[in-house]
This record gives structure tokens, sequence and C-alpha cells, in this order.
């Protein structure tokens, strides 16, 4: 089993791998977005069931890290990352798309890893028909490529806020190919991350399987251009 790639696994054989308990998840967030590449992410409904192999994430440490929705504090939107781990945090990311994170570390320490391109394994119609009624879909590659396009494919949204990943009859589990070794894989800078949060030598935390091509394109975070008169960042008018 071990030798296996998740590709080649019937449904059968998937249902039957092992699912990582909650004190699997009670550890870094970078520690456990590494272990999480290559992962296997299957979600159940009544249109059916597809499961998706991780290819890209991000990692995020709550308070310590200024590109963390935790850094500020509790609130009533990022409550699910001071919870247990082993949990989605499900949010809507500009009011446009939701983006689907792992919750990491030991409960009331929010960090978190966000979920951002794999591969789907099983279901690919499914997931192919729900890409293709939310937005153009011009390759299989392309069905989880980002994370607005993953959670649409494995049909997440809000309503999965808080949602258990540990239980193995649940309608979304994570589950991992017994005695596989850690992926070879890539770090960088983390994408849209403005200010202290996206500084790349501090926070090299985007994850990615080299080689792979459901992994999505870099884009550094969006700045506002500024006008000849504007004042220098870190320089006041007079």
């Amino acid at each position: 089993m071990a030798a296996a790639s998740a590709g080649s696994l019937l449904p059968e054989q998937l249902a039957a791998l092992p699912v990582p308990v909650r004190s699997w998840y009670e550890r870094p967030s970078l520690e456990v977005a590494a272990d999480l590449l290559g992962a296997l992410l299957t979600t159940r409904s009544a249109e059916g069931e597809v499961t998706l192999r991780i290819t890209e994430l991000e990692a995020y440490d709550g308070e310590d890290d200024p590109g963390s929705h935790a850094f500020r504090g509790r609130t009533a939107r990022n409550a699910v990352m001071f919870g247990e781990p082993g949990r989605l945090y499900v949010y809507r990311h500009l009011g446009l798309h939701h983006c689907m994170n792992i919750v990491t570390g030991p409960a009331g320490q929010a960090s978190a890893v966000l979920l951002r391109a794999g591969e789907v394994v099983h279901g690919i119609d499914l997931a192919r028909a729900r890409r293709a009624a939310a937005g153009v879909v011009d390759s299989d590659r392309q069905i989880a490529r980002g994370p607005a396009r993953l959670t649409v494919a494995v049909g997440v949204d809000l309503t999965d806020n808080g949602v258990d990943l540990t239980e193995p009859d649940g309608t979304r589990v994570l589950r991992r190919l017994p005695g596989a070794p850690r992926p070879v894989h890539a770090t960088g800078p983390r994408v849209g991350v403005s200010g202290d949060g996206g500084d790349a030598e501090r926070f090299p935390w985007r994850l990615w399987l080299t080689g792979e091509p459901t992994v999505s394109a870099y884009r550094p975070a969006y700045r506002r251009p500024t006008s000849r008169n504007s004042p220098r960042r870190g320089t006041t008018s007079a």
C-alpha cells in the first residue's frame, strides 16, 4: 500500500487508509503543512464523493504571524482557529469565494494551514461539473488549482466551518498513505500576503510539490499605485 500512488487506489482502498488522529495536528503549522503535502481529502454529499490529493498549501502561525487572521486576537470570524486542531477553518475572501484551512497546534493557540491547490484523484466528473457551473475550466489541472477553485471542486463552503477531519465516517475526512516519506517539495513566500507577513525571508511558508502541474502561480500582494507627489513609505509629509 505504501508504494501505491493516490491515483491508483480504488475508492474502497482509499477508505481503508489511516485517518490522522487529533494529536497529529497538534504541532506547529509549518511542520503539519509539510506532512499534508500528498495527503488525501475526501468530501461526501448527496451529489457524490470527491477525493483530492493536496499539492500546495501555506502555513500561518496565529498571533505570532502578521499574515494570519489571528494576529490581532480572537474574533467571531476566526474563533475556530483557537479551537481543536484537526478541524476546518473556512472563511469567505473579499465576499467573493471561500478558502479552506486546517487548524493546527494546541487548542487556544490559533494556527492553521491554508489548502491552495490539489489534484482530483476520484470524483473528477462531479468536481469538474461544480467548477464549470462556477466558471470556465480549460483543463483538468485547473479544477482545483488555487484556493477558490479548490473549495468549489470539493463542495466546501461556510457551512463546513468547524467540521472535524478526524472522523473516518465524516463528510469531510483526511487520510494519508501509510509509511509514505515526506514528498520532495519547494518553499517560498505566501501568495498575496502584504506587509511583514509577506516577508519572503521570514515567512517562506508556501509549500508545494515540485513538478506538479496543479500548483498555482505565485502572485505578490497587490500594492496600490501612488502618485509622484505621494510620500514614500517610511516618510511623512511636512
